[in-house]
């Protein structure tokens, strides 16, 4: 059973609680980011750790729904306890919390597929919500970073001369807003498979090889566009 995006946090409480841990190397950090999300009814913190190692720990002991962590830590970066939960393939989303807002954090943790990325400088509210954005399976990016996205990111590969298709600019543009292919699917009135048929086809013409590089290559298009 899962929580429901439709459904307020009182009611997804009603079905099962998102399982949360975190990792902070300061504990008043983490008592206050416990503390805010206690008083979330749709929120359960199933553990915490001040470093690296132990964080690995608790994720593989505990299985979270979602892992928020700190990019810095000792014993272990946050950057590199995401990678090394992405080599286990760890059932478990990942939202990097950062005080830095600079490119190349971002990218790094873009490069290791994190599933977001919070600002520890942007109100709790904001780090609640890219919580429960990432469990449902959306991007979450900071201003700052999608910025710098739309300034530094690239293909990987040299796009494929062919135009997107109508169907696939309207794909890509629900991408960039972070949605699920569940959710594209909905929108446009299509089965999912119809969805990743799609994205497949994207990710070729543009050169990329994920949700996260498509959206990059849509927000810098659209500045482009605006100038």
């Amino acid at each position: 059973m899962s929580t429901n995006s439709n459904l307020t946090p009182d009611e997804n409480a009603k079905l099962l609680p998102i399982r949360v841990v975190l990792a902070d190397d300061h504990e008043l950090v983490l008592k206050g980011l416990r503390g805010i999300l206690k008083q979330e009814p749709d929120m359960d913190v199933v553990g915490s750790a001040m470093n690296g190692r132990d964080l690995l720990a608790e994720v593989r002991a505990r299985r979270p729904d979602v892992a928020v962590i700190d990019i810095q830590l000792p014993d272990m970066t946050g950057l590199e306890c995401l990678a090394q939960i992405r080599r286990e393939n760890l059932p478990t989303k990942v939202l990097i919390l950062t005080a830095f807002s600079d490119g190349e954090s971002f990218q790094s943790a873009l490069e290791l597929e994190a599933d977001g990325i919070a600002l520890k400088t942007e109100p709790p509210a904001q780090t609640v919500a890219a919580i429960r954005q990432v469990f449902h399976g959306q991007l979450v990016f900071p201003r700052a970073a999608r910025r710098w996205l739309v300034s530094h990111a690239q293909p990987k590969a040299e796009p494929n001369p062919q135009v997107l298709s109508e169907r696939e600019e309207e794909v890509l543009a629900l991408v960039s807003q972070g949605m699920t292919n569940a959710q594209i699917a909905d929108r446009l009135v299509l089965s999912e498979n119809t969805v990743k048929f799609h994205l497949q086809n994207i990710y070729q013409k543009l050169g990329v090889s994920n949700r996260t590089e498509a959206a990059a290559i849509y927000f810098q298009r659209q500045r482009s566009e605006i100038k």
